[in-house]
């Protein structure tokens, strides 16, 4: 064998290939673990802090997610919470705020309180909250810039002194950390190595990349839109195409909510409704978002990627059927425009205002500033088998060595329960041993994962 073979490597340095890098050195017998990212530091696209929400999507206050959802998502965002509580990262990855759903108006008041009767034996802390509690807990909510109550029903379903907020790139360098210090494995991490082919001969992988090859016994690419770009190299996934949606903020100049508030989701639109957050990394300030726009591009805020997209979205009849399909709808429709709109300079400020307001009806535009350099891609996929547009996280397992993830939404919440998926299919193809019994000691808040040690 080569110098640079290992049983395992991982493409793509985020949070997930993070979280799957400890994992294996971890909870695995597997001796030789590799990770390659393409620029010169970890959790530098989606992963960072400034790409997303810091959101932990646990299902409680996020209305797009039904209970059977909700009850997984809340599994992996507790392994989240129990691993940084394990090492003691309070208020330095996790964080915690109130965090709440609001109903503005009657149809979406009867919505909230049927949805809190519903996910309340789920979520034992969630709590109810009447006008005049949001006006204590959450003022910004209640009161007009006059500081008049606003007229409309309103009502809040939501949780106090709960684990809410993570920095996904302070998490993985932790990962990364954490796996550094076990002895006797070989756990490599090779920057400024993008990859720009995979080949399989024999039973090996062989990966080539800017800087030099390497060779495996199993791959897998947690390389956000950029997976299905390279599996598509390899003749796999040809039923899905990439849709990159970007997402943009604009920030407070100051904290105006003291948690996280978030709306009711439309059901017909894909996307997260729009939700104020504290930002950690710019003094708790408040962060409005996100927008979505649709971009021609792989990757926000880096230069190229364009050709990568039209080779990844393989467009044909059934990639335009989906498109004609979403746009016949006029909400949806209008909403893609008004989208656009939020980034165009002089008029953006004031259309977002008008979305804004439904979460603070006190909001003008000085308070506020279009966030540059905020926001990220993410990669929604096509079924153009079943033309249709496929929401959540989606893997490509070959069943033969290796692995393609795309992650949009919750991908980083979702880290260790994917990682741990797929740590048990690395084991079971390769013939290591996965130690369930310290993962679920470590990890698992609730039921364990189940079977026994293989």
């Amino acid at each position: 064998m080569t110098q640079n073979h290992y049983d395992v490597i991982i493409i793509g340095g985020g949070v997930s290939g993070s979280a799957l890098f400890y994992e294996l050195g971890r909870y695995t017998d597997i001796k030789k673990i590799c990770l390659l990212e393409k620029y010169d530091s970890l959790a530098s696209l989606n992963s960072n802090g400034s790409a997303n929400s810091q959101t932990i999507h646990c299902g409680d206050i996020e209305t797009n997610y039904t209970l059977e959802k909700a009850a997984k998502v809340k599994k992996t965002a507790k392994m989240v919470e129990k691993y940084c509580l394990k090492h003691g990262y309070e208020d330095k990855v996790i964080f915690s705020h109130q965090k709440l759903a609001l109903g503005v108006g009657r149809e979406e008041v009867i919505y909230i309180k049927n949805r809190f009767e519903e996910f309340k034996s789920l979520y034992p802390y969630l709590e109810l909250y009447d006008k005049e509690k949001l006006a204590e807990i959450e003022p910004a909510v209640i009161y007009d810039k006059d500081g008049n109550e606003r007229p409309e029903d309103i009502v809040g379903m939501g949780a106090q002194g709960e684990y809410t907020t993570v920095d996904f790139k302070a998490l993985s360098d932790t990962f990364i950390d954490n796996t550094l210090k076990i002895q006797d494995k070989v756990t490599d991490i090779f920057f400024n190595n993008e990859v720009t082919q995979i080949q399989k001969i024999g039973t090996t992988y062989h990966v080539q990349t800017t800087m030099t090859q390497f060779t495996a016994d199993f791959v897998v690419v947690d390389a956000g839109a950029h997976s299905l770009y390279l599996a598509h190299q390899m003749g796999h996934g040809l039923d899905y195409g990439c849709l990159p949606m970007a997402g943009s903020f604009y920030m407070s100049n100051k904290q105006i909510l003291n948690g996280k508030v978030y709306m009711v989701q439309n059901p017909k639109l894909p996307f997260a409704a729009l939700h104020g957050d504290p930002d950690i990394l710019v003094n708790g300030f408040t962060r409005f978002g996100p927008t979505a726009l649709m971009l021609p591009k792989l990757e926000r805020f880096k230069p190229g990627t364009y050709l990568d997209f039209f080779k990844t979205l393989r467009l044909d009849h059934n990639v335009i059927k989906i498109f004609v399909d979403l746009l016949s709808d006029s909400e949806i429709r209008n909403y893609v425009m008004k989208n656009f709109l939020f980034e165009v300079p002089y008029i953006n400020k004031k259309l977002f205002l008008q979305d804004a307001h439904k979460i603070v009806p006190s909001l003008n535009e000085e308070d506020i500033s279009y966030a540059k350099g905020f926001g990220g891609v993410r990669p929604q996929i096509l079924d153009k088998k079943n033309q249709k547009l496929m929401l959540g996280e989606a893997s490509i397992d070959t069943g033969e060595g290796i692995i393609f993830n795309m992650t949009p939404s919750p991908g980083a919440t979702s880290c260790l329960g994917n990682a741990v998926r797929d740590v048990e299919a690395i084991c079971e193809y390769l013939g290591f041993t996965f130690d369930k019994k310290t993962f679920n000691d470590e990890l698992v808040d609730e039921e364990p994962i189940e079977g026994e040690n293989t």
